[in-house]
């Protein structure tokens, strides 16, 4: 069997990806984002000079949050993940080689996955969680199919088209974890409207569990 690093216990499973974010940007986001209660943070490698911005949030985030890549493709890009401080590695495909190598190295995974095929090779692979991606395409119905087949402590996330308005949908299928990337960040946008749409997600989030 695999080893896995499991996905730890947060307040709440979702993921800020901040796609497009520059190095001057990092830290002004990574401080709206926890202040309004996000524990994972994502930086996917196609941002301009990502690893930089990796490493800075790592040192200004709180040990309990998560920070990291997507968009990682390569066991070298893992390695490198590893060497600025990352714990939390997200891809868009299923490379047991890219999974295996962020296990050995203590981190969170997540990658991303579409079929029954793909997600039954993930948590093979040692998966800590699973990334339907995108979401919206399969939908709650889609995922909720797949699911059926999957190890039942295996925690799933919806990515893609998802925001704090459908949460609701992906939550009655069993999706416990959610990224937020455009509904949340678009390159260029401040603090100040990263904060707002963190402090909506949340209490979308926050609503489903009471």
């Amino acid at each position: 069997m695999t080893s896995s690093v499991a996905w730890p216990s947060l307040r709440r499973n979702l993921v800020a990806i901040l796609r497009g974010i520059k190095p001057e940007e990092i830290e002004s986001a990574v401080d709206v984002l926890v202040d309004a209660g996000f524990e994972a943070i994502e930086v996917p490698l196609n941002s301009p000079d990502p690893f930089q911005s990796i490493e800075k949030a790592r040192k200004l985030a709180p040990d309990n949050v998560l920070i990291g890549a997507g968009t990682v493709l390569e066991v070298a890009q893992v390695d490198r993940l590893h060497g600025v401080g990352g714990n939390l590695l997200v891809t868009p495909n299923v490379e047991p080689d890219v999974i295996r190598r962020a296990v050995s190295h203590g981190m969170v995974t997540m990658p991303g996955v579409f079929t029954a095929t793909e997600a039954l090779l993930a948590a093979k692979s040692g998966a800590a969680a699973l990334k339907f991606f995108p979401a919206s395409a399969l939908g709650p119905g889609g995922i909720s199919a797949i699911k059926a087949i999957l190890p039942p402590q295996l925690p799933i996330g919806a990515v893609g088209g998802v925001s704090e308005t459908n949460f609701s949908d992906y939550w009655k299928v069993g999706v416990r974890a959610f990224g937020l990337g455009s509904s949340l960040y678009k390159p260029g946008d401040s603090s100040s409207v990263i904060g707002e749409r963190a402090v909506k997600a949340v209490a979308a989030y926050d609503a489903l569990l009471n």
